[in-house]
């Protein structure tokens, strides 16, 4: 009864967080079309995605439990700080892909990074890691490549197409972490199961 009653408190405050999150990158965006008016739209919604950007490194960076094991305890559950910090995030996302839709300039690749992300933190934080872990991977190793090859085939200055190669290589390196999370989780779950049926007979 009495986890029932923090999961739903904790349920209430992502959701705040969410609306909260949505709300705050909304204002930045119109602050700084408002004291920038000189600069484009797109150069506004860069800037929240910097401020982004470092709220969600810092956060990131104090939600680690242990520095010399970042993504230990392997399989384990997010812990409430790693959930607002993923909370935040997929404020921003949702209010990157609203804000998007507005620019000049649609694409259906950037509409569809942005889907993809918010489903999979959206689903990391309604049902765990596994799920997290299997839309992450699909998302960022199927639809991740060809975003980079979009990437660097279009008109893009070099730094942008610098970026999106190490967005790449960075979803690769967290791809194998997974992987690797993934494959002990299931050996595990297949050794509790032959030591079950051994114990039977």
């Amino acid at each position: 009864m009495i986890e029932k009653k923090e999961g739903q408190q904790m349920e209430e405050r992502i959701l705040r967080i969410i609306t909260l999150g949505i709300i705050s990158w909304t204002t930045a965006f119109h602050l700084f079309r408002k004291f920038l008016p000189k600069r484009s739209f797109e150069f506004c919604n860069r800037l929240v995605s910097t401020v982004h950007a470092t709220v969600a490194f810092t956060l990131a960076s104090l939600s680690v439990e242990d520095w010399t094991c970042p993504v230990c305890p392997l399989a384990s559950r997010p812990s409430h700080s790693q959930m607002q910090t993923l909370a935040v995030s997929l404020s921003y996302l949702i209010y990157d892909l609203i804000c998007c839709q507005f620019d000049k300039r649609v694409t259906i690749d950037n509409t569809i990074h942005h889907l993809v992300s918010i489903v999979g933190i959206g689903a990391g934080l309604a049902y765990g890691k596994i799920s997290f872990a299997v839309v992450f991977s699909f998302a960022r190793m199927v639809f991740g490549p060809y975003l980079t090859w979009v990437t660097l085939t279009a008109d893009n200055p070099l730094v942008i197409k610098a970026m999106a190669v190490g967005l790449q290589l960075v979803s690769a390196y967290w791809f194998f972490k997974i992987a690797r999370m993934m494959n002990y989780k299931l050996t595990k779950r297949t050794a509790s199961k032959n030591l079950v049926y051994t114990e039977k007979l």
